[in-house]
């Protein structure tokens, strides 16, 4: 009966420290630029998107396709980036649980 209330007061710690590198992704921000600085878009490690910047100059109706194009790839950008953060934070956690490679936890 000890045995499963320890592995229960585990789990519990364990759901803690999720809970708190979920929190701390939520804090972490990045920033996914296209077009040199054009567009830049703004992303916490839990890929919510907190802002879009556009320069002026690309406000014009016959470069709407290339806004667009800038879009994308300064979301993708922030993105990849948001996942190298979020990857960072579980190999952290999952390497002070001494857990094996592959859980595949992330």
């Amino acid at each position: 009966m000890a045995d499963f209330l320890g592995m229960m007061k585990q789990a519990a710690q364990l759901q803690s420290k999720m809970q708190a590198m979920q929190d701390e992704l939520g804090q972490v921000e990045v920033e996914g630029i296209s077009g040199g600085g054009a567009v830049s878009v703004r992303m916490t490690g839990k890929m919510e998107v907190k802002a879009v910047k556009i320069d002026p100059s690309l406000m014009k109706a016959d470069e709407r396709e290339i806004l667009e194009d800038l879009l994308v790839t300064a979301l993708n950008d922030a993105k990849r980036k948001a996942e190298a953060a979020m990857q960072e934070k579980m190999q952290a956690f999952t390497g002070g649980l001494g857990l094996p490679p592959g859980l595949g936890l992330g």
